[in-house]
């Protein structure tokens, strides 16, 4: 892609279906889509705040026959499909101790196995687009240790292994599948755990100071890397995994 207009052409027409597109990184992937030409329909628990044009299905990524008549809405009402978004995903707190087992299971079952229902009922719709992509939306957690973040690590280090072998199950069929990987990114759940910190400002500037950049991602600089690896000129690319993170996978900068 050379720019905009690029991606807008190659984007004009298709139909994607964004999990999770009510709010933060989810909703600027729709809105961004929707900019460059793309038909859009947002399965979220609560559709409604869902960009302006997009079609809105109200789904639950946990509840399997919830998940199959939402995509089959969308699909339907969009007349196919050739992206799918799995964005959807709930955060957790705290070390392996901190959470119960009940936690646990909600936490894989939203964030893992609902990326299992969506792409299950999504496939037979991607198989007859001839520029079928998957991307899903992993985490810094998958490819670094942070504190504090034993469960959700643990569910996102799942969603990169997933990603590999969809990679490998599919690419026979055309349908590609990549995953991206945001770090701390400006979110309303982000805002809501400095609102539970003591010191808000504190926190805040902490989760900026780990990043090499020196501040949070934003939701539109996810959004562009997820369109990019959706996009027909990403046709070469598959089973990877773009880091959107201001440097922290890879950079060990020097204290100033």
């Amino acid at each position: 892609m050379n720019g905009r207009g690029d991606t807008a052409a190659e984007l004009a027409g298709l139909r994607m279906l964004v999990t999770g597109g009510g709010s933060g990184i989810g909703h600027a992937v729709a809105a961004a889509a929707l900019a460059q030409g793309a038909e859009v329909a947002v399965l979220d628990l609560d559709p409604s705040t869902a960009p302006e044009g997009a079609f809105r299905a109200a789904g639950d990524v946990a509840d399997d026959l919830s998940v199959t008549a939402a995509v089959d809405l969308a699909v339907g009402t969009m007349g196919g499909l050739d992206i799918l978004v799995n964005n959807a995903g709930i955060g957790a707190q705290g070390s392996i101790e901190a959470n119960p087992l009940e936690e646990w299971r909600r936490v894989f079952e939203v964030n893992v196995l609902g990326m299992v229902r969506v792409t299950r009922a999504a496939l037979p719709h991607l198989r007859t687009s001839h520029h079928a992509a998957v991307v899903n939306m992993c985490s810094i957690a998958a490819t670094a240790g942070l504190p504090d973040r034993a469960l959700y690590s643990a569910s996102k280090g799942a969603v990169l292994s997933l990603t590999l072998a969809m990679a490998a199950d599919h690419l026979h069929e055309g349908i590609r599948v990549n995953c991206v990987n945001p770090g701390t990114t400006d979110t309303p759940w982000i805002d809501r755990l400095l609102d539970q910190a003591t010191d808000p400002p504190a926190e805040r500037a902490a989760l900026e100071a780990r990043q090499p950049s020196g501040r949070l991602v934003t939701p539109e600089e996810v959004a562009a890397a997820v369109l990019h690896l959706a996009g027909p000129s990403a046709s070469a690319t598959t089973g990877t995994s773009l880091a959107v993170d201001g440097g922290m996978a890879g950079l060990r900068l020097r204290p100033r």
